[in-house]
């Protein structure tokens, strides 16, 4: 149990049957009535963001999350296999818990957000950026570089994204996992 006193950007507390992360409080006290907390919430299983607001000193229950390093493995019928780089245990995830699955490649390193005391999955979050090779795209044209242009590209691991015309086959380029979009290439 935590009060308002004790919020802080980051804690994950369970609110309406859910698990929320404080991104942002204020701590108001009006020149009449009582003081109050302002908040915004982050659901940790959909990723709803809501206001709310509480009375100061009401008491909330605060859940404990951890943060592991794990690598993928493999899919198979149970879901994406990821194994934990400390202990070796494998776990199998849903598709649905991972921010961007048609990026992952194996070997990917991601980092899987637990909850403590039931030690279930909420979610799995890749890098922010991944390095993939293009399997597939059209020649670029020479001299075709005045606009901002792009073409679609294959990725190693299926995935397609638009991608500037300056990029070729075989280029290793990196990719923002968050938006699912080119960042740059890599030499």
């Amino acid at each position: 149990m935590a009060s308002t006193a004790d919020f802080k950007n980051g804690l994950v507390i369970e609110y309406n049957h859910d698990l929320y992360a404080i991104t942002e409080f204020q701590h108001v006290k009006p020149g009449k009535g009582p003081a109050f907390v302002r908040t915004k919430l982050k659901s940790i299983r959909t990723g709803k963001v809501l206001d709310n607001t509480f009375t100061s000193g009401v008491k909330v229950v605060t859940a404990r999350i951890e943060k592991r390093p794990h690598q993928f493995l493999f899919i198979d019928d149970y879901g994406y296999n990821l194994m934990n780089s400390e202990t070796f245990e494998q776990v199998a995830v849903p598709k649905e818990l991972i921010n961007a699955p048609q990026l992952m490649k194996d070997g990917q390193e991601v980092d899987v957000l637990f909850h403590a005391e039931t030690e279930s999955v909420l979610s799995v979050e890749l890098p922010a950026y991944v390095e993939l090779v293009v399997t597939y795209t059209e020649p670029g044209i020479k001299g075709d570089t005045a606009t901002n242009a792009t073409k679609a590209a294959t990725l190693e691991t299926g995935a397609e994204i638009q991608v500037p015309l300056f990029i070729n086959q075989d280029d290793k380029i990196k990719v923002d996992t968050r938006t699912n979009s080119y960042g740059e290439r890599v030499k």
